[in-house]
């Protein structure tokens, strides 16, 4: 992603200090506030220690003050949250960051979609920056078997992140936040969506990438595609056969969209069928046996009740194969065997995911899904405020099936007033080829917080949104992203690598 425009004109700093801070009184809650000087910042232990990725180069980092806040919004609840507030060139506006995959600590980076470490990027960039670790320490689902800290998880350490930080930004500069944004990709994507849909106050845009907005469904997918994959010795599919049922895919569906790229611009028209590359006779590194065939087609197939064919969560999509170790590898994605766990089976350590009844146990899985599951489709509340939301999700997603926002984004067209008005304020980016939150084949470097940005403080609605794919550095291909349910078409001269060749309609 590259770095955002700064439309905030920055304000004259006041005369309350950082040490200040100290001093204001937040209910349930300890602050701790420390200056840092310019290039001053010790990064945390644990970002230099043996097996976690290198340290952050902080050297050239401005003067700011560094908050610790311990937030215990319930009597169960540990949440702990980091602000860095600039010295000097402070925007007026304060940007949260989401967190991936289950949370569970500060500065992970996992649930940005601006690319690089979050407080370095957003501080640096004159706003407020801030981040929470979800309530609870650590990857794995524990956590679950604590209501608070589940709540928590769920949506109220963004909510407390949100509200703590207006009010220390209030307290040092004596002016309060102009604009508020929240930033985050996957299970950020779900908090973004969440925070609109319960604290429409919270912020005035959020960017919901790659959202796991359908939480259970996709924990569900992992196990359903685990059974798949390890039904018999025989339905494993072998790493090295994704890339062969690939290249299948593009060569039934690549020309579809009037181009041959390599990128299937709509996947939901590729009606490929793995039976056609089953092996003629003996299993062969080029073709699939016919167990092979069957997994592939659990994976593309939607989650569903055996009984009564209820949709749990939409399949895989076409042109997503080479990311699919980690769905259909050696263990099922341990997201859901963590959410499922935990949250269903009460922390039974002895469950197997491959009892799971996707017709019995789903109905346990369900039952704490609203409080978890961004999929509140009435916005009304945060649209009368103004509040503006850029969603986007890859279609080569293999991890989160890109028709999921799809589905969401019809229910909330449906719940709100049709497409023309969502459009005043809510717009989804399908982009063929992305991967998880980036990556895969297309075009997917782009800039959606100055979007995002410019949608909010300028009023200017993002038709398309400018996407390159980058290799070794440089763009080698430019395309359009259209505002869902708009698609890239070919004007059928000039180069395909190049956007202005293209048009959305």
């Amino acid at each position: 992603m590259k770095f955002s425009l700064i439309l905030l004109a920055a304000l004259p700093i006041a005369a309350a200090t950082c040490d200040s801070l100290n001093s204001v009184k937040v209910p349930n809650a300890t602050i701790q506030a420390k200056l840092v000087a310019a290039g001053g910042y010790q990064a945390p232990v644990a970002a230099n220690a043996k097996g976690k990725a290198p340290a952050a180069d902080y050297s050239g980092l401005p003067a700011f003050c560094d908050v610790i806040v311990v937030a215990k919004p319930g009597s169960g609840s540990t949440v702990n949250i980091e602000y860095w507030l600039p010295e000097t060139n402070w925007n007026g506006g304060m940007i949260v960051t989401g967190n991936g995959g289950l949370g569970g600590s500060l500065n992970n980076g996992g649930g940005s979609t601006r690319g690089g470490t979050p407080f370095i990027r957003n501080m640096s960039d004159g706003y407020v920056a801030a981040m929470s670790d979800t309530g609870h320490t650590g990857g794995n689902g524990a956590f679950l078997l604590n209501n608070d800290a589940m709540l928590d998880f769920a949506y109220r350490a963004v909510h407390e992140t949100a509200e703590i930080g207006k009010k220390l930004a209030q307290a040092r500069y004596e002016s309060p936040v102009r604009r508020s944004y929240f930033d985050g990709c996957s299970g950020g994507g779900r908090q973004a969506l969440k925070a609109a849909q319960m604290y429409p106050a919270d912020f005035d845009g959020v960017l919901a990438g790659s959202p796991a907005a359908y939480s259970i469904g996709r924990a569900a997918q992992a196990l359903w595609i685990g059974q798949a994959t390890h039904k018999t010795a025989d339905s494993a599919l072998p790493q090295a056969k994704f890339a062969v049922i690939h290249d299948a895919v593009i060569a039934a569906c690549d020309a579809m969209d009037g181009v041959k790229d390599g990128v299937l611009e709509n996947p939901r028209k590729c009606t490929f069928d793995p039976k056609s590359i089953q092996c003629a006779g003996a299993d062969a590194p080029n073709c699939l046996t016919a167990a092979q065939v069957e997994t592939t087609r659990a994976i593309y197939s939607d989650v569903k009740n055996p009984r009564t064919g209820e949709v749990y969560f939409p399949g895989h999509e076409p042109g997503s194969e080479n990311g699919w170790t980690t769905m259909a590898g050696a263990n099922p994605f341990g997201v859901g065997i963590e959410v499922f766990r935990n949250g269903a089976f009460a922390g039974d350590a002895s469950w197997d995911y491959k009892t799971l009844n996707f017709d019995t146990d789903m109905a346990k899985a369900m039952k704490g899904a609203g409080a978890i599951d961004s999929t509140d489709a009435n916005l009304k509340a945060y649209f009368d405020r103004g509040g503006k939301i850029i969603q986007f999700h890859g279609w080569n997603d293999p991890q989160i099936s890109p028709r999921s926002s799809v589905m969401y984004y019809d229910a909330v067209v449906k719940a709100n007033g049709g497409l023309a008005k969502v459009q005043q304020n809510h717009r989804l980016f399908m982009v063929p080829g992305m991967a998880h939150c980036g990556g895969g084949d297309g075009t997917s470097s782009f800039d959606g917080f100055t979007a995002l940005t410019q949608w909010v403080e300028q009023n200017k609605a993002p038709v398309t949104i400018a996407a390159s794919k980058v290799a070794d550095g440089k763009a080698v291909r430019t395309r359009p992203l259209c505002s869902y349910p708009a698609t890239a078409q070919y004007k059928g001269s000039g180069s395909s690598d190049d956007a202005s060749n293209f048009v959305c309609q």
